[in-house]
């Protein structure tokens, strides 16, 4: 239960501060903002009740190694959305962008399962 009480609390602020510093800063600064890693840093701080000492650390790069690629997603998402919002308008232009995320994440997981199950993500013991 703290973990979720964590990821909401993380993940809300970073909302919230998102949406307060587009209102005073502009759009393009709250988009900065909320491309903050809430999520990543809610899971990080949650692995410390599930995990110790050495589980730990490994647990917490194979989540830094797996974050990384989420990252790159989230950016090629944010271009294709800026590309297609002003062209399809935003409720297409945003499923679009969203339909991809999704492709793309699902072929990244798969690709990366595949390799992790040959032992090429997990961190030497």
């Amino acid at each position: 239960m703290s973990a979720l009480l964590i990821r909401f609390i993380l993940g809300g602020t970073a909302v919230i501060a998102s949406t307060i510093i587009s209102r005073k800063l502009g759009d393009r600064a709250g988009g900065i903002f909320a491309a903050f890693p809430a999520v990543f840093l809610a899971a990080l701080l949650t692995n410390g009740l599930d995990f110790h000492g050495q589980e730990l650390i490994s647990h917490s790069i194979l989540l830094s190694k797996g974050a990384i690629f989420g990252m790159a997603i989230n950016i090629g998402v944010a271009i294709l959305a800026g590309y297609l919002l002003p062209r399809q308008g935003w409720k297409r232009g945003l499923t679009e962008a969203m339909v991809c995320w999704f492709v793309v994440s699902m072929v990244v997981v798969m690709i990366t399962s595949n390799y992790e199950s040959k032992g090429g993500l997990h961190e030497k013991k």
